[in-house]
């Protein structure tokens, strides 16, 4: 137990220094002639809108959407809440309201964009001849191939009238000022929710090739549109975006270092091995797994006591029906390629949620294979059925913090005492 609460302390440290407020508040622009108007999007959106109301001397209006159970109390700025990771008809009103927020504005205005993770599936809005049927069927597409969360944004940012900087272009001539927590491997503010209001140079036959190169078979009518010219996003170089400036106010780099600063002063050298690792989410664990074998048995690359930390993005290809998410499917790979190891392992995502279920991810350790044999599960099973949170559930190692109301990626902890 004393090394569980260790690591949960180091996730609390982690999402601490993500804080909405002291990530804003270095980060305010100066207050405009004309009117503010917030737009936003993310898993941690509400909460940043929050502490916008909290930090900002003079009157605020706007519209921000987060997910179903993501939202908070805020005083003039509107919250809606819809559908992730698969898109629903709240998510296309959401939109909608974002679009209308932003209408008539002058050069004398600004308008301050509050994103995070999160927000590409928050935000449907279909081009002309598609429909919000197909930016589900897109969704789930990629979220079944195991592509990097940078593939599936480059094609998700094609498919819309609002991502890929098309929010940002209908802000003007206003200002825009955008205020980003980062929950992408390389921190490109681009990538976020897909950039609605950051764009960048991906053009439709390269989002195309991506998916190609990836093997991700687009739903008919959206590989139609890509192909069909009318897909692209303003470039970068666009007047409009002229006036505008981009912040990453918070990010995987910085709450990694946070946790290894708590770590230290409780007496355990802590290593960063990366905040942006991608890859398959089982092979990714299976790395992990033989790192910690050469430390348990050697001492080598970094002597124990230590606990090893990464942050970034792991992929899941989508194999069979089981329950979990990356983080689980992370550990449960991980534990069944070390057992009998002497180390405790949490994995989890910043914003609360690992999957479709109510858990940030969950707890491994040397002895989480044997004991689920004992229960009559067998892990390699499980991870073959996709099926990782069936495992730490039986277990009763599943993480549930809840919703934290930041999202920097998820947080992987390993400790080897």
């Amino acid at each position: 137990m004393r090394d569980k609460a260790f690591l949960t302390g180091l996730f609390e440290a982690a999402v601490a220094a993500a804080d909405p407020q002291a990530a804003l508040r270095a980060h305010l622009p100066p207050k405009p002639r004309g009117r503010t108007v917030v737009i936003g999007a993310g898993k941690g959106a509400a909460q940043l809108a929050a502490a916008l109301e909290t930090l900002w001397d003079g009157p605020l209006s706007g519209v921000i959407v987060t997910r179903y159970g993501y939202g908070c109390a805020t005083q003039t700025i509107r919250v809606m809440e819809a559908a992730h990771p698969v898109p629903d008809g709240a998510g296309l009103a959401a939109s909608a309201a974002l679009l209308a927020a932003v209408q008539g504005l002058s050069p004398d205005d600004l308008v301050i964009a509050l994103v995070s993770g999160g927000g590409s599936a928050l935000l449907p809005a279909p081009p002309d001849g598609l429909g919000l049927a197909d930016e589900t069927a897109l969704a789930e597409v990629l979220l079944a191939s195991g592509a990097p969360i940078s593939v599936m944004n480059a094609i998700r940012k094609q498919v819309s009238t609002i991502k890929g900087g098309r929010l940002a272009a209908a802000c003007f001539p206003a200002r825009v000022v955008s205020l980003i927590v980062s929950d992408v491997p390389g921190d490109n503010p681009a990538e976020v929710a897909s950039g609605p209001t950051v764009p960048d140079a991906v053009a439709p036959e390269e989002a195309l090739a991506l998916a190609d190169a990836w093997r991700i078979v687009l739903p008919p009518r959206i590989r139609a549109h890509l192909q069909s010219g009318r897909a692209a996003a303003p470039l970068p170089t666009d007047p409009v975006f002229a006036r505008n400036t981009v912040h990453v106010i918070a990010s995987a780099r910085q709450s990694l270092e946070a946790a290894a600063r708590r770590s230290e002063t409780l007496g355990v050298a802590a290593v960063i091995l990366s905040d942006s690792m991608e890859g398959e989410a089982r092979e990714v664990g299976r790395v992990h797994a033989a790192l910690m074998r050469e430390i348990a048995l050697h001492d080598r690359p970094f002597s124990r006591p230590v606990v090893l930390l990464s942050g970034g993005e792991t992929t899941v290809t989508v194999r069979a029906k089981g329950k979990g998410g990356r983080n689980t499917e992370f550990l449960l790979a991980l534990a069944a390629a070390a057992p009998g190891l002497a180390f405790t392992a949490l994995a989890a995502d910043t914003d609360g949620i690992d999957g479709t279920e109510d858990n940030a991810g969950a707890f491994a350790d040397g002895t989480t294979a044997v004991r689920l044999r004992a229960l009559g599960l067998d892990p390699i099973a499980c991870l073959a059925g996709n099926d990782a949170w069936t495992a730490f559930a039986a277990l009763g190692d599943l993480f549930v913090p809840g919703p934290t109301g930041t999202n920097v990626n998820d947080f992987r902890a390993l400790l080897l005492r």
